[in-house]
């Protein structure tokens, strides 16, 4: 059984002890025969009164009236209802995710808004949006939608006049920060931005260049802050055939804030320098699509920005809100790697996700990195941290779990130092000749380290991307101030900047191509083999592909299931920058057994089917969790049985 978080068990406890002494006033005299309570009529005019309820104090408005649509008659009552009880815990429920939308949806029915002797019903759009966008993470622990977001029973529609309960829960966001007197648009402030100000940086750049960026969210963190990313493209918001697509992730742990910083100033530098008309940020915006994350953890930043640069601690806000260090918290895949690794012919990569990996605590950022990833078929990554000076590259995790430091190459092993020297080779301090400097233990080896080779562990986010997806991603440690001084960031923009650079350049080495049948229809989830290599990549939706290569000869084969194999034999020059094109028309089979290697000998989950897009139930854990055995109440229920005689039966699915 999940282990429920203890501020969670706290919050049930008082419950408990509140409403001992008194009967629920939620329901009249007795519960309708399908458990739900009995209610009374809603009436549009009321006395307004000062809005008092902790878990609705952020709400948009501060006056509400009594009695409410679910005949609470005062704060009393509203405060013991179980209706209130579940808001207040509903994020921890359902870790993190919808919040604090749903928290807020809810406050509209227990806390009416109320202006002018009169109350607003929340609109009902709204309501069946964010019931469609939560109702995979109710199912996913067995409960049923709350009888009370009733969409069209407590929410109006549009025409009878109603309000968004969420229109300004960022509107803060929106506020545009103007630049001081004088400054050009192009004007970088090195500076810390607290989570609002990077949001409007973020915006605002994409504004500056609407014709090759745009911003998006990928998922909320567990205090429910957007996970913003800006997107460079010369088509922002959609791929684009043959162009390949890499991120870069920052403030994974939320102490470690460099990063964070520094993907903010790259994304004006290749928006002002775009603008500016740079010849190579132009061609790489023209020919790549990247996307930036500079916040991974935003609820670990607060609690590193509220110590400040100098004062935060080695680990204080490392991890994320539920205490969970995001970077450990992916699936180890690693493990089932070198199981699988010691037999012949089976496929060692694009590894599934084991369903025991849903039975412990994985976070809503955690969760929202595994969608993305599965959205966009990226090529390249690197996530940058901080602590020391080096760059770290797959295997993380030691093939000999018993070992804490083991060299554990993975089979690209030369293409991973090639990524990893991209960065290193041309950052100054990295190259630095002095032992006694930050990172200068790395100095013998080129500042680059296998991971295991410098330390092992598991659930790493970078091991994750290599076994599940076709793309590689490096660590990069920037420096052994985890929360530098603001002094010193334009000195850290400038060390990395040409790195970075450089490094988003590398996505465009070795071979890409499209893979069609003899009529030319692109083959999805097509193979791609490089004989000497166990590491296949597959073909995106549209047929194309891009397979990171180290210069050399190369055998490469292509193929599908009912198509025969195709090989080629490629060279890729020393000094090649630009990916060779090496396209695949594969035949079909006529008749006999298919003419393809065998796969791992297990079920793949729902969302790698190659004939269908990944949607948000794939990311939830498998239905048989979900559902509880017969005759049995989920894990749930014990915290909520003792809070009035009339059990919440309307929370039951089954």
């Amino acid at each position: 059984m999940p282990t429920m978080p203890l501020l969670l068990a706290a919050l049930a406890a008082l419950a408990v002890l509140a409403l001992a002494a008194r009967p629920s006033p939620s329901c009249s005299p007795g519960p309708d025969p399908s458990g739900k309570c009995q209610r009374l009529g809603y009436t549009h005019s009321a006395t307004c009164v000062d809005l008092h309820l902790r878990t609705c104090a952020d709400a948009a408005y501060n006056h509400t009236s009594f009695p409410t649509p679910l005949e609470h008659r005062s704060w009393e009552a509203v405060e013991s209802s179980p209706e209130y009880m579940l808001l207040g815990v509903i994020h921890f429920l359902l870790e993190g995710q919808c919040n604090p939308d749903l928290r807020l949806l809810g406050c509209s029915v227990l806390a009416p808004r109320c202006e002018g002797g009169h109350t607003q019903r929340p609109c009902r759009h709204v309501c069946e949006g964010l019931r469609e966008a939560c109702q995979p993470a109710f199912d996913a622990i067995d409960m049923a939608w709350p009888y009370f977001l009733d969409c069209a029973r407590y929410f109006a529609p549009e025409e009878e006049g109603c309000y968004d309960p969420l229109e300004e829960l960022r509107g803060e966001l929106d506020v545009e920060e103007a630049l001081p007197s004088g400054l050009p648009p192009t004007f970088i402030r090195f500076a810390h931005h607290s989570y609002a100000q990077m949001v409007r940086v973020l915006k605002r750049t994409a504004a500056r260049c609407s014709q090759v960026a745009k911003t998006y969210s990928i998922g909320r963190s567990f205090e429910g802050k957007d996970l913003v990313v800006i997107e460079f493209s010369s088509r922002p918001g959609q791929h684009e055939l043959m162009e390949p697509e890499v991120k870069l992730i920052g403030n994974i742990h939320g102490n470690e804030v460099a990063g964070r910083e520094v993907l903010i100033y790259l994304a004006q530098y290749l928006c002002s320098e775009y603008l500016l008309g740079n010849p190579r940020i132009q061609r790489l915006l023209n020919t790549t699509r990247i996307h930036l994350l500079p916040s991974m953890n935003p609820d670990g930043y607060e609690v590193a920005a509220a110590e400040g640069a100098g004062y935060n601690g080695w680990t204080s806000g490392r991890q994320n809100a539920q205490n969970l260090d995001l970077n450990r918290n992916f699936p180890d895949l690693t493990s089932e790697y070198y199981r699988l690794a010691s037999t012949r012919g089976v496929r060692t990569d694009h590894i599934p996700i084991s369903q025991y990996y849903w039975w412990g605590k994985v976070a809503p950022e955690t969760k929202a990195i595994m969608k993305w990833i599965q959205t966009i078929p990226f090529v390249l990554s690197a996530s940058l941290h901080g602590g020391d000076l080096v760059v770290s590259y797959p295997f993380d995790f030691s093939k000999n779990p018993h070992e804490k430091k083991m060299f554990s190459p993975t089979p690209d092993e030369k293409m991973f130092k090639l990524l990893a020297r991209a960065y290193a080779d041309v950052h100054p301090m990295m190259m630095d000749r002095s032992e006694n400097r930050c990172g200068g233990n790395f100095l013998k080896r080129g500042s680059i380290i296998n991971g295991a080779d410098w330390y092992s562990f598991t659930g790493g986010m970078s091991d994750f991307n290599y076994l599940h997806t076709n793309c590689f991603e490096i660590t990069v440690e920037l420096g052994c101030v985890k929360f530098p001084p603001e002094e010193a960031l334009y000195g850290l923009w400038q060390q990395n900047k040409e790195p970075l650079l450089n490094f988003l350049e590398m996505v465009h080495r070795g071979i890409k191509g499209m893979v069609t049948d003899k009529y030319g229809k692109p083959v999805k989830n097509a193979r791609i083999l490089v004989k000497g290599i166990r590491h296949d990549v597959t073909t995106a939706p549209d047929g194309d592909y891009w397979r990171l290569l180290p210069p050399g000869s190369h055998i490469v084969i292509a193929q599908a299931p009912g198509y025969s194999k195709v090989m080629k034999r490629v060279t890729i020059p020393l000094r090649m920058k630009k990916a060779g094109r090496v396209d695949f028309i594969l035949q079909p089979l006529a008749t006999g057994p298919k003419n393809f290697l065998p796969g791992p000998s297990r079920a793949l989950p729902r969302f790698q089917d190659p004939q269908r897009e990944p949607t948000q139930m794939d990311f939830e854990p498998p239905r048989a969790r979900r559902q509880p055995a017969s005759g049995s109440k989920p894990w749930w229920w014990a915290y909520f049985t003792s809070l009035s005689p009339y059990k919440p039966r309307w929370l039951l699915k089954y």
